[in-house]
C-alpha cells in the first residue's frame, strides 16, 4: 500500500462519492478472474484493489469523525503493525 495513492483516492472521493470505488473494486476483482492475465499483472491490480480498500477504511474513518490526517496516520500504523507480525 502507498499513502500518496491512498490520500489521492481520498482526495478523488471527498470530491465525489464513495461508490466510485466500490464499483472499482468490484471491477478490478472481476477482471482478476481472467485466465490469461499474469503474475505481474494480477501483482499490479492487486495492489490497486489494496489501496483503494485502504482508501475505504480511511474513508470511513474520516466519516465517524476522525481527522483526514489522522485517519491516515493510524491506518498506515495498522498496516505496517499487521505486516511486522
Amino acid at each position: 500500500m502507498k499513502l500518496p495513492v491512498i490520500k489521492h483516492i481520498i482526495s478523488f472521493v471527498e470530491e465525489n462519492d464513495i461508490d466510485y470505488l466500490h464499483e472499482t473494486i468490484e471491477t478490478l476483482e472481476a477482471i482478476t478472474e481472467i485466465p490469461s492475465l499474469k503474475d505481474a499483472e494480477l501483482d499490479v491490480i492487486g495492489e490497486l484493489i489494496s489501496n483503494l480498500y485502504g482508501a475505504v477504511e480511511v474513508y470511513k474513518a474520516m466519516a465517524a469523525g476522525v481527522a483526514k490526517k489522522d485517519a491516515l496516520n493510524d491506518f498506515m500504523k495498522r498496516v505496517t503493525a499487521a505486516i511486522d507480525q
